[in-house]
């Protein structure tokens, strides 16, 4: 058994970790300056249900309506919602937490580097997290992302503890597996990996059993009172939004490229006969984090969303196996500190270019910006036209930031939100049924295509008029199609908000480049 350090750190050794810290929140603090920009559609469909169940209609997409689950973070849409009663402005409200979440998370790397393993280990945990582009956009998504890695972290260091005998707060691991299962549903099979540790080592303590016990009747009412409520056993986007084996093997293979040295560092783990229990303990964790994506393929990953989930764990590994390297593997000294100072800023340095040259990074960089000139703009637009309450619905596939700023009932033919369709119901055959006031088509270019989201475009809009189109960006477009009765609010409330959001926000510019990010940023340091 490794030991780890229990007293505090002396005065040079104190003043070196907050002149770490300090680096590195200056680094985090630029990194979530340029991303912060982002939020993507996702998050406003969480953002819908907070507003829902702060108002008393209970977490819903429809207020009136069966009840759907098109969210997999029920444990933040809950956090949101009493911010939701006070009228505050979501968006900003998740960014805030997340960067909150964030700062802890570079703080748990560097202090649980330093206590378990060295100063390599905590350089090199920090460093990881800090220069992996993604993370920022991930702290400005509005979604769960940062605050499930940040559960599953610390359920690793929680699991890390138990493995090697040192003392746990008996009900911390039973209540992160519930913190965990509350943020996405996997969860509580990642967590678990931890717990099962810390269980077996007290197997003989009441104490330790009374919480897991508790835990699990805490898990068990949850999921009956969801299955009761939604009527399914798993949320909706569990059946639309997957991709298949194919998909999620595939994502894994991009993942393995990405974190292949962090996960090489945390296998070294397995040499030193002192740290194999780490080692079991932390690629537990990450298989079991990353199983069900690769068998069910994430239909909706952007920049190694779903592999980010064990990002931070995987960075306290790399720092740990950095750690035995220098100190612990053979026996001259020089040599195994060139040998883990070398190993240790390539990997730092590796993960940190992959998130740099990430194919979806001029995509995202811009997309919240997009966002606002199109998808707010016309959710805006029809909160604000002049239509009668009991006609005002709209059907649309990126039900994100459309109805939530609309506040209408919304068709969400993609499925997510739908539960006739994401179980099979033909979309046409559920618009036209709903014959909503607006249907909302996106195309990839100035024209209305044939069929969108399962959507037979032309047999849906019959009888509705054409009312123009809103340019998101290169390769997208909304069009609406608006029934006759109610064009003339419509249209002039979409073009009024659209003209105002596209002169407002990059105006005359859609290229998906990072030139254009590097501008904007430019623009903002500027005004400054």
């Amino acid at each position: 058994m490794t030991p780890a350090r229990t007293a505090r750190p002396g005065g040079r050794a104190a003043a070196g970790l907050v002149a770490l810290l300090l680096g590195l929140f200056v680094l985090f603090g630029v990194g979530t300056w340029a991303a912060i920009e982002f939020t993507v559609d996702d998050a406003y469909v969480t953002f819908r249900y907070s507003r829902n169940l702060a108002d008393g209609h209970g977490p819903v997409w429809n207020v009136g309506a069966d009840p759907v689950e098109g969210f997999t973070n029920f444990g933040w849409m809950v956090l949101l919602a009493p911010f939701a009663a006070l009228e505050w402005h979501l968006d900003a409200v998740a960014k805030l937490v997340s960067i909150l979440i964030g700062v802890i998370t570079v703080g748990m790397l560097v202090r649980h580097g330093y206590r378990l393993g060295s100063w390599a280990a905590a350089v090199v945990a920090g460093s990881a997290f800090v220069v992996f582009l993604p993370t920022y956009f991930h702290i400005a998504a509005g979604l769960e992302t940062v605050a499930f890695a940040a559960v599953v972290l610390r359920a690793s260091v929680v699991g890390l503890d138990a493995v090697e005998n040192r003392p746990v707060r008996a009900w911390e691991p039973p209540l992160l597996a519930v913190a965990a299962g509350l943020l996405r549903p996997e969860g509580v099979l990642v967590a678990a990996v931890p717990l099962a540790v810390w269980l077996w080592r007290r197997r003989r303590d009441g104490v330790a059993w009374f919480w897991t016990g508790s835990a699990v009747a805490m898990g068990v009412g949850y999921f009956a009172w969801r299955w009761s409520f939604y009527g399914h056993p798993v949320p909706n986007p569990f059946h639309g939004a997957l991709g298949g084996l194919d998909t999620g093997l595939g994502w894994l293979g991009d993942t393995a490229v990405v974190m292949g040295p962090l996960l090489v560092l945390t296998g070294v783990l397995f040499v030193p006969r002192e740290t194999r229990g780490r080692a079991a303990v932390l690629l537990g964790v990450v298989a079991v984090t990353y199983l069900p994506y690769a068998f069910a393929g994430p239909g909706t990953d952007y920049l190694y969303r779903f592999a980010y989930h064990a990002f931070p764990v995987v960075c306290l590994g790399a720092g740990l196996g950095v750690s035995a390297i220098a100190g612990r593997l053979g026996d001259n000294a020089v040599l195994q500190q060139s040998l883990a100072a070398v190993t240790g800023v390539l990997a730092v340095g590796w993960v940190g270019l992959w998130g740099v040259v990430a194919d979806q990074l001029p995509l995202i960089a811009n997309y919240g910006i997009d966002l606002q000139r199109a998808h707010v703009a016309v959710g805006k637009a029809l909160a604000e036209a002049d239509v009668a309450p009991e006609r005002r619905s709209v059907a649309v596939p990126d039900a994100g930031a459309i109805p939530y700023h609309s506040g209408w009932e919304t068709v969400d033919y993609s499925g997510l939100n739908d539960e006739e369709i994401a179980h099979g119901t033909d979309p046409t055959s559920a618009v036209r049924r709903a014959r909503p006031t607006v249907i909302v088509v996106p195309s990839s270019g100035p024209y209305v295509p044939p069929v969108a989201h399962g959507l037979r475009v032309a047999e849906a809009v019959a009888g509705y008029e054409y009312v123009g189109k809103v340019q998101m960006r290169e390769g997208y477009w909304l069009n609406l199609f608006v029934l006759p009765e109610w064009v003339d609010p419509v249209a002039t409330a979409v073009e009024r908000r659209a003209v105002y959001a596209q002169a407002r926000y990059d105006p005359g510019r859609y290229e998906l480049t990072l030139d254009r990010w590097f501008d904007r940023l430019g623009e903002r340091l500027d005004d400054r």
